[in-house]
């Protein structure tokens, strides 16, 4: 073989080697959604208000409905999701090995987890403003941090709860004893057999816990805010076009509050929208014109079968923790800007 053979051999596996590498990069997990038919979607189940898990086998909750509007989206159905239960430790090893397409579990955005030099996941928008609190038993008499020097403290292992309560002592020259559980409720059964004089968590997961309570008048959560908690839902880093489907279909829920889109209004607005063309951004954000479902890979109409199935981001929360919930948790951050919130939608067009 002369030297000019072999090097157009070389040339052309460089040429073939790119061509499959190209392939491999184009696949998405967003394929395997829609071929498999189902979305895996990693949650807590021990959470009220975000997800819990009914007598009757299903799920409810904020991150629960964040699962059923991607299934709806991606699939065309909210029913098409199996939920896996996941304590803190295993949810990124779930994502990292496959067992799960999206993780939707009260995790907190950071940088370490963020980064491709630590666990490798890209996170969607924040679907809830949170932040690190203590709660104590009433009768205790304790008011703020300094009053648990020296305590022992119940706290979720393998959680960026940890690391801020190590952060927020230290920074205080405070010395404390910290009592590690691997999930929520084992630290709730902690703190209420005493073997703890506190609990610290996301301050909604504190409430949360206490609306289950026999007596929730007799504990106190210290107005002491340890540090920011976005939580957002996940998924496996490197995967562009999966990412943009999560990121897309959280922006829509928040649009369609700020639209006044509801899960009651929907086929009104609908109608309307057709039948006035000079509607267009609504047109747009509906999938009557513009295309923009089929710019992620997914049907013009996702933004529709979102809302039927699942209400706008207003309605989520209010369902799940708004006044009349078990849990209720004023709105504060997580309103929209509209209304004195940080929630915002980039345009849909």
């Amino acid at each position: 073989m002369t030297r000019r053979m072999l090097s157009g051999v070389i040339g052309l596996a460089m040429i073939s080697t790119s061509c499959a590498n190209l392939e491999v990069g184009n696949t998405s997990r967003l394929d395997l959604i829609q071929k498999r038919g189902e979305l895996n979607c990693g949650v807590s189940g021990k959470i009220p208000g975000f997800s819990f898990l009914r007598s009757d086998g299903s799920y409810e909750g904020l991150d629960v409905d964040i699962c059923k509007a991607m299934a709806a989206a991606i699939l065309g159905s909210s029913e098409k999701v199996q939920f896996r239960p996941l304590t803190a430790p295993e949810r990124f090893t779930a994502l990292k090995t496959g067992e799960i397409d999206i993780l939707s579990r009260n995790t907190t955005v950071n940088l370490s987890r963020d980064a491709v030099g630590g666990n490798g996941v890209t996170f969607g928008p924040v679907i809830f403003h949170d932040g690190q609190g203590v709660m104590v038993k009433k009768k205790t008499g304790i008011k703020n941090l300094n009053d648990l020097a020296n305590s022992d403290i119940c706290v979720g292992s393998g959680t960026t709860t940890e690391q801020n309560l190590n952060d927020a002592f230290q920074e205080r020259n405070l010395s404390y004893k910290p009592i590690k559980y691997q999930d929520l409720n084992q630290v709730v059964a902690g703190y209420l057999q005493d073997r703890c004089k506190a609990m610290t968590s996301d301050k909604s997961q504190l409430a949360a816990a206490r609306s289950s309570f026999q007596k929730p008048d007799d504990h106190i959560i210290l107005k002491t805010v340890l540090s920011k908690e976005p939580l957002a839902p996940a998924s496996i880093g490197g995967d562009q076009r999966l990412e943009d489907a999560i990121r897309w279909v959280i922006y829509a829920l928040i649009a369609a509050e700020e639209f006044e889109i509801t899960q009651n209004n929907i086929d009104s607005k609908l109608i309307e929208a057709k039948e006035n063309p000079s509607k267009m951004s609504i047109r747009r954000f509906l999938g009557i014109d513009g295309g923009l479902g089929k710019k992620l890979g997914l049907e013009n109409d996702f933004i529709v079968k979102i809302i039927k199935s699942t209400g706008n981001y207003g309605e989520i929360y209010n369902r799940h923790l708004g006044q009349n919930s078990s849990v209720s948790i004023k709105r504060g951050l997580n309103n929209t800007y509209k209304k004195g919130g940080v929630l915002i939608a980039p345009p849909l067009n």
